[in-house]
């Protein structure tokens, strides 16, 4: 049989080198190309370095635990400083969350049955309360004559905060309110009747540093009123959604991821598991005589409890630290003199002195450690904290990310694991 004719020379494809290629043997690969793919590797090479070295720290806790607040510490230590747009925001947040406070403070007093002692006050604390119950509790009356004013509307125009869109429809409305009855607040909130009735805020869930804006509001109210760090601070701004920032720490990134903490939004938590190499659970030690906003016969840190012992024993987390914040200790230590720790039915079993800080801590910290299956809790990564003081985070946050950069370097192959 005849042999098949291979085709003419001239109809073998080059590879421009010199040399034919054949069906089983592959045209070479050009040096230009080489080089591009060497190049192509070594940026996917550093890439797969940069993103192993960077740490993602994840922010978790029930709500109002004071999450947020560590965030916001985390970029006033390390990240941007807040431009005038996020000042004008955090001013209508801020006359808001002390409407929100007086709202609730007037409603208790009512509950408290305390309203005569009302008429043994100065003259205008009573005035003052009904001015408040009209507009902010019942809502019986709806525009004052002094809103309408020439001169407060004039006033109104030239205030540095006006008003945020970014700060929603609800914030703004209660910063108007606030500025039509600042000095009924003023008022209400020097009596003697609102210091018992701040004795018992537990029953309402007030933020307890929101005092701060209640016994500073000839400053909240001037039209030159521009929001300080302290103000930024104990602003009170529910998480809604999963917030993230970025900072470069000893030339190291980070990047923190701050979630709602309500239990309607943690179902949102899932997306954020991925990747995580710490996690910073925070929880108000301060919480043991509240009770939850969306469950009002749970006691909110038996829920922070509970939050923490599912976290510290999921799978995503097996190999990932968790330290552990038990934040609001001024509070704590404020509260116990009055509140004794057992008293509270889910914490009867406290057997240490009444009124004694350290002792009170060390209990929690159990709590929190027994919550742990297969590990223990390291003593170091538990800190004892005030989220809204700046120095007390700053060493707490320096300590924590010493920690995790050291975690995450055994985790990279980069240091001995012990």
């Amino acid at each position: 049989p005849t042999s098949p004719i291979p085709p003419p020379h001239r109809d073998r494809p080059s590879n421009g080198s010199g040399t034919t290629a054949t069906p089983d043997r592959p045209p070479p690969i050009k040096p230009a190309s080489r080089q591009q793919s060497s190049g192509v590797d070594a940026q996917l090479h550093r890439s797969k370095r940069q993103e192993d070295s960077k740490i993602k720290m994840l922010l978790l806790g029930a709500g109002e635990s004071g999450k947020s607040t560590v965030f916001k510490q985390m970029r006033l230590l390390y990240g941007a400083e807040r431009t005038d747009e996020d000042l004008r925001m955090y001013g209508v947040v801020v006359r808001s969350n002390t409407i929100v406070a007086i709202r609730k403070l007037c409603s208790l007093l009512r509950n408290l049955e305390l309203e005569e002692e009302l008429e043994r006050e100065e003259e205008g604390v009573k005035e003052a309360y009904d001015d408040l119950m009209a507009y902010l509790v019942d809502k019986t009356a709806f525009r004052t004559a002094a809103q309408d004013d020439p001169a407060v509307v004039a006033r109104r125009k030239k205030d540095w905060v006006g008003q945020s869109p970014r700060a929603g429809l609800a914030a703004n409305n209660d910063a108007k309110q606030f500025l039509a009855h600042h000095e009924s607040i003023r008022i209400l909130w020097q009596s003697n009747t609102m210091k018992q009735v701040w004795a018992k805020r537990s029953a309402v869930n007030i933020i307890d540093s929101h005092k701060e804006y209640l016994n500073d509001i000839p400053r909240l109210s001037s039209q030159d009123y521009k929001p300080t760090t302290q103000d930024v601070l104990i602003a009170r701004v529910r998480t809604t959604q999963v917030v993230m920032e970025k900072y470069r720490i000893d030339g190291i990134d980070f990047e923190m991821y701050d979630v709602g903490g309500q239990r309607s939004e943690r179902r949102k938590w899932i997306d954020c598991f991925d990747g995580v190499t710490a996690v910073i659970f925070v929880a108000a030690i301060s919480e043991y005589d509240q009770k939850m906003a969306e469950a009002k016969r749970t006691n909110r840190l038996v829920d922070a409890l509970e939050l923490f012992r599912s976290v510290c024993n999921n799978r995503a987390f097996a190999k990932t630290p968790v330290m552990l914040f038990l934040n609001k200790r001024d509070i704590f230590a404020e509260k116990i003199m009055y509140s004794d720790i057992a008293d509270q039915k889910p914490f009867h079993d406290y057997t240490g002195p009444t009124q004694n800080f350290e002792k009170g801590v060390l209990y929690f910290i159990k709590k929190f450690k027994s919550c742990l299956m297969d590990d223990e809790l390291n003593d170091t990564f538990i800190h004892v904290t005030c989220a809204t003081d700046t120095s007390n985070m700053s060493f707490v946050l320096d300590s924590a990310a010493s920690i995790i950069k050291a975690q995450n370097l055994k985790k990279s192959g980069f240091l001995g694991m012990d």
